[in-house]
């Protein structure tokens, strides 16, 4: 019934320069809903809420309230405005004071400081504190609660602000087991006192245990609305990959699997984590494999191979490189055992902005020899010189600063970096994404040639035809941990999107 609708959204369109990021996407939440939205990286699920809270002007479409009793269309210029129209977003990152009490962040900005009434306020802060069940006392300092009880103060006074419409993005990113079903029980109470939820998260475990329904955005386009009960997880995965099941197409991959032999993998892991992948977990790999980390964003992928390059700190494991004991404690262990590793986010990871293309290609090799021995300028031309050349990196000059490059000529500069190591293993963390298609298929094609050549790789990519085309064993991961592994005849679209389910294949 339109009465049960509490806010409705209709063609919204929202374009950037180049980016066309939502194309007439509908959206519907109703009065005490648990509404997932759902989407792969860059599907549109942070701009359809940015549009709502008024961060970003959509450029078509309207936007429709409960206001009374009836839908009444709202023009949002700012989430200032949208809190006082009763729409609250609170965010994976905490957004409140530390330093301040829970009762003074429950209250901020309402009010000088000269006209709050101190004790009422606590008083307050206590009584919804108490009818929310929420851990903490209104005295108590922010920073001294856990993140989750931070979580639960943030919502606590979206509530009270009169909230119809509460959105959590990604809440429980940060949270261990006990304190999101903590969460949950509050979104469950606040469910009941008829608050609207758009929940957003990466957990398919969180979406089929807390919500009634599920909005899937695929590149901008809407692609459907769905209850929970009637969207079974294999499909709800397919309709997020764009991939229909019958719709396999049969991709013939080269059989890079190594032949197994006596020899011990070049790398192998038992019971390895570290500070951001708590689920420890075993790896190995051989010599002249190429395998891959596949599962949805957030499945623990990047988690996984960071760990192994010892990009985040390890916490626990056991490694052994060639058969032989060895410890890889930080980066350069790593990478003086023959590991290279190119990182998901390039600018913040890869790339030195300011350097130039020969002193970015260089970079890995100076570091395991050590800054206080530089290579001379005619050693460092000479080695840009030949992978400049090999990779086809299109550039200006080799003193060119690597920020003027296009984002495919960029990723090839980091990947000549770690290929002038002459690694044995190499880490390639979404290599392609974000470059043209010519440049795609030359680095696939260049993980192939380097894999006959006797590098073992692992290639991630949120694209599962390159995954199948490019791999010989496939580790498939859901909320962090790893649930299966596939190779020759199982790797199959269809066979991924089970096996993440948590489906037999």
């Amino acid at each position: 019934m339109q009465n049960d609708v509490v806010l409705s959204m209709r063609n919204i369109s929202k374009s950037f320069p180049g980016v066309r990021a939502l194309q007439n996407v509908d959206f519907t939440l109703r009065k005490g809903e648990i509404h997932a939205l759902m989407g792969e990286n860059g599907a549109g699920k942070s701009t359809l809420i940015k549009v709502l809270t008024g961060v970003h002007p959509k450029d078509s479409g309207q936007v429709f309230l409960n206001i009374d009793g009836s839908l009444r269309e709202i023009h949002v210029k700012s989430p200032y405005e949208a809190q006082n129209l009763g729409i609250s977003t609170v965010y994976q990152e905490i957004t409140l004071c530390p330093n301040l009490t829970v009762a003074e962040n429950m209250f901020i900005g309402r009010g000088s400081y000269h006209t709050v009434n101190w004790r009422q306020m606590k008083k307050r802060a206590a009584e919804i504190l108490e009818k929310l069940k929420i851990p903490a006392r209104a005295t108590q300092q922010l920073d001294t609660c856990s993140i989750a009880v931070q979580q639960m103060v943030a919502i606590a006074r979206a509530v009270d602000m009169d909230c119809k419409v509460l959105i959590l993005d990604e809440p429980t990113s940060s949270l261990d087991e006990q304190e999101v079903a903590r969460l949950f029980s509050l979104m469950r109470d606040l469910k009941a006192r008829g608050v609207g939820i758009i929940f957003i998260t990466h957990f398919l475990e969180q979406v089929y245990e807390i919500c009634d329904r599920i909005t899937v955005l695929r590149n901008g386009e809407l692609v459907g609305e769905y209850e929970v009960k009637d969207l079974p997880r294999v499909q709800l995965i397919s309709k997020m990959m764009g991939k229909d099941l019958e719709d396999v197409s049969a991709l013939k991959k080269s059989q890079l699997m190594a032949e197994e032999t006596n020899e011990p993998p070049v790398y192998e892991a038992v019971g390895l984590s570290s500070i951001n992948c708590s689920n420890a977990f075993d790896f190995k790999i051989r010599k002249g494999e190429v395998n891959g980390f596949t599962g949805l964003l957030g499945s623990g992928r990047s988690e996984s191979v960071r760990a192994i390059f010892a990009a985040d700190r390890i916490t626990g494991g056991k490694i052994r490189i060639n058969g032989k004991d060895v410890k890889i404690k930080k980066p350069k262990d790593a990478m003086k055992h023959g590991i290279g590793y190119l990182p998901e986010d390039r600018k913040r990871d890869g790339i030195v902005e300011d350097l130039s293309v020969r002193e970015n290609i260089i970079l890995a090799l100076q570091v395991m020899k050590g800054f206080f021995r530089p290579f001379s300028r005619a050693e460092a031309e000479a080695f840009a010189d030949k992978y400049i050349k090999l990779l086809g990196i299109k550039t200006a000059s080799m003193d060119t600063p690597i920020k003027s490059l296009s984002g495919g000529n960029q990723q090839k500069a980091i990947l000549a970096r770690w290929l002038l190591t002459n690694p044995q293993y190499l880490i390639l963390d979404e290599p392609t994404r974000g470059i043209d298609v010519g440049t795609k298929v030359e680095i696939q094609k260049l993980v192939l040639k380097l894999a006959e050549e006797g590098v073992s790789i692992t290639f991630i990519s949120s694209e599962i035809e390159e995954m199948l085309r490019t791999c010989s064993r496939l580790i498939v991961m859901r909320d962090r941990k790893i649930v299966g592994e596939l190779t020759g005849e199982e790797m199959t679209q269809d066979n991924i999107m089970h096996t993440i389910a948590g489906e037999a294949v």
